[in-house]
């Protein structure tokens, strides 16, 4: 075994150059907003990890390290390896800074990210569920023009296991981890389908298969809906046509739903205001260091209909940033109750060794200079949801009520 204070030493110095030094940022999603971000000047930058290296890695954090990591050695009761301690010690320094949005990312966590960001994976084109109390997963539901569809997967078919390997009682995360693969390659799901009282073992291709994050529709002749889930790489190109056949179809007044949506790529969000909002600011961030960022919206395609906005307390992120700028500019009705208020942006860091960090990097604001975080955007008319009555009679009381207000319009 190497010198236990050089193992160390190695681990967190390396951690902290890399840290520092070695930089590529990608553009992430889900319930964060990630940008890339101009590098800190050279000289600060090395003068904050020469400050941050002495103050930190120094001979009694040493001995204390390789004190803990003898002591797990001689008495804890199962095996744990020296990788296992590795990651350990990295998650820990991104735990200490009590930020949720920042945590260190193993290769695995950052493919995986990069995937989402993407919107694009390999795999088969199925969305897997399960029940907490159930020991099995199933197919929920099926992404159409995918070779899930192709197949005889249907949905409900009760999963037993991938490729001969039984996921009794395994997470969902963990099933999906097996099924995808390789563009190409096959893999053999055994599934159960109720009413049928069969097992079946349906061979199945993966291929490149894009997430749909936009949904769309004429409500009447004149009223259009168009429902963005998350913010995606995929999702500018997605709701450009979503725009595009809306004012085909004759498109006089649009309804917006950004419920439930976690927020992602401040790229794409931007992107995507540029097809709603006249000519100005959308967002601008700025660091610890009072650097600013500005984004702006040239005007050309400026959306000049009425338009009704639906948010709610899982509107975060990428999401507050497009209805913020609706509301500053006063582009449309901000309808339903109060967003999340994630007014922060992450930045993720790469390390050489192909795991990566990820930071919170800046705040946002709004046009109006507005910072939204822990205190969310206020819809212009509240409307809390009536989930018992969605139940009962399949009725969506917010939708109801923006359709109620473009026909008023």
């Amino acid at each position: 075994m190497p010198d236990k204070k050089s193992y160390w030493s190695g681990v967190v110095s390396g951690l902290l150059i890399a840290a520092f030094l070695v930089c590529g940022a990608f553009t992430a999603t889900k319930i964060y907003t990630w940008i890339q971000h101009d590098k800190v000047k050279e000289g600060t930058k090395e003068a904050v990890s020469a400050s941050v290296t002495e103050q930190f890695l120094d001979d009694n954090t040493l001995e204390k390290m390789q004190l803990i990591q003898e002591t797990i050695e001689t008495y804890y009761l199962d095996e744990v390896d020296e990788e296992t301690l590795e990651d350990g010690a990295y998650e820990g320094m991104l735990a200490s800074l009590g930020d949720p949005y920042s945590e260190y990312l193993s290769i695995a966590d950052l493919t995986s990210l990069m995937e989402q960001t993407e919107g694009v994976y390999y795999g088969i084109g199925a969305y897997i569920g399960k029940e907490k109390t159930a020991d099995y997963a199933y197919v929920s539901d099926i992404i159409p023009g995918t070779p899930a569809e192709e197949s005889d997967l249907m949905s409900g078919d009760i999963i037993y296991a991938v490729d001969g390997v039984s996921v009794y009682q395994y997470e969902t995360a963990d099933i999906v981890k097996l099924i995808k693969g390789e563009e190409g390659t096959t893999v053999v799901i055994t599934v159960y389908r109720e009413g049928s009282g069969e097992y079946l073992d349906i061979a199945v291709e993966r291929r490149k298969v894009e997430t749909p994050t936009v949904e769309y529709k004429m409500l009447t002749e004149t009223m259009a809906y168009i429902q963005i889930t998350e913010f995606d790489d995929v999702t500018v190109d997605q709701f450009a046509e979503a725009l595009a056949v809306s004012k085909e179809s004759g498109m006089q007044e649009l309804i917006l739903d950004l419920r439930g949506n976690p927020g992602g790529s401040l790229t794409v969000v931007t992107d995507i205001a540029r097809m709603l909002l006249p000519e100005g600011l959308i967002v601008y961030t700025e660091d610890k260091y009072g650097e600013k960022t500005e984004y702006y919206c040239d005007g050309a395609r400026e959306i000049k209909i009425p338009l009704v906005v639906l948010i709610d307390g899982a509107s975060a992120s990428a999401s507050e940033i497009l209805a913020g700028a609706i509301k500053d500019y006063g582009k449309g009705t901000l309808v339903g109750t109060t967003t999340y208020g994630k007014g922060i942006v992450q930045r993720v860091i790469s390390i050489s060794d192909g795991t990566a960090l990820k930071l919170t990097i800046s705040n946002y604001y709004t046009p109006n200079g507005n910072n939204i975080h822990k205190v969310g955007i206020e819809p212009d008319e509240v409307v809390e949801f009536d989930a018992a009555l969605y139940v009962e009679s399949g009725t969506d009381n917010q939708l109801e009520r923006a359709k109620e207000i473009l026909m008023g319009q």
